[in-house]
């Protein structure tokens, strides 16, 4: 199966935000992908966090989530909306009037139907502060609470379990492996690491996802500077279940392709039965 990661540069207007990720799916399409996978906030990064209240849908209906269903028809492709930010439900999530005080940060999966057939919300939210860059997202978003699969039967006959994960969920391997419980073959990390913590960590941690669950990985992701003057890191990237990079791309916009192969991912998990071995 072939499957696209897009890197994108979004800004602060959505649509210019959507023109940049059709072009790209549209090129992932092109190229054969049966996949493709947007980063989180593809369609903002806006100047402040509360901006993102300004765009919230509720979930099933907005032109958001109307143009990952168009766009998925159109060009025939399972397609995972990075993230998008949609109305919670929990209690304190709206101010009186309705309007949201805060929203989920919600990855959409639609079928080359143009269904919606999963949805997972970021579990994990990111707090970090080292004395010069600062971030809660906790002020603006509600955090999910379930892990979600969907499966993808693919051109060549497979039936692929695929995991779904956002950004900072990365760090925390117990979520990945509750994915390996339930037998998946793909995990999903759309993000939007910042500079600072992606040059640190990201490629050692999506690495380690794949080797300890002997699964493929496809992380989209934000990569550069942003209107906002925020610095993402980028290196989108597909890795296989030995850990090998298959392809990435280090800084802006662009697709990231890769021919993912079952047959590989089977013979890994025969010669070192690792899943098998678990004691705890």
């Amino acid at each position: 199966m072939k499957v696209a990661v897009i890197q994108m540069v979004s800004g602060t207007q959505v649509p210019a935000n959507l023109q940049q990720a059709r072009e790209l799916l549209h090129k992932a399409a092109q190229a054969g992908a049966e996949l493709a996978v947007l980063p989180e906030y593809f369609c903002l990064m806006g100047r402040r966090d509360a901006d993102k209240l300004a765009i919230a849908e509720p979930f099933g209906q907005g032109p958001l989530q109307q143009f990952l269903a168009d766009t998925a028809r159109e060009e025939g492709l399972w397609l995972v909306g990075g993230t998008l930010p949609l109305a919670s439900e929990a209690a304190g999530a709206t101010d009186d009037s309705g309007l949201p005080r805060r929203v989920c940060n919600s990855s959409l999966v639609f079928s080359p139907q143009g269904d919606c057939v999963a949805r997972y919300d970021k579990i994990h939210l990111f707090r970090f502060d080292n004395g010069v860059e600062s971030y809660d997202e906790s002020t603006v978003l509600v955090a999910g609470t379930q892990p979600t699969t969907f499966d993808l039967d693919s051109r060549d006959g497979q039936r692929w379990r695929i995991g779904l994960s956002v950004c900072y969920d990365l760090r925390f391997a117990e979520l990945y492996r509750a994915y390996a419980d339930v037998g998946a073959h793909l995990l999903l990390v759309p993000s939007a690491f910042t500079h600072t913590t992606g040059q640190a960590h990201w490629e050692v941690l999506l690495r380690a996802r794949a080797i300890e669950n002997l699964a493929f990985v496809a992380a989209a992701a934000q990569g550069g500077q942003h209107d906002n003057a925020r610095q993402t890191w980028g290196q989108a990237m597909l890795i296989e279940p030995w850990g090998q990079i298959l392809a990435q791309r280090a800084q802006g916009a662009g697709v990231v392709l890769a021919e993912l192969d079952f047959a590989l991912l089977t013979a890994c998990r025969s010669r070192l039965p690792a899943l098998e071995h678990r004691v705890l």
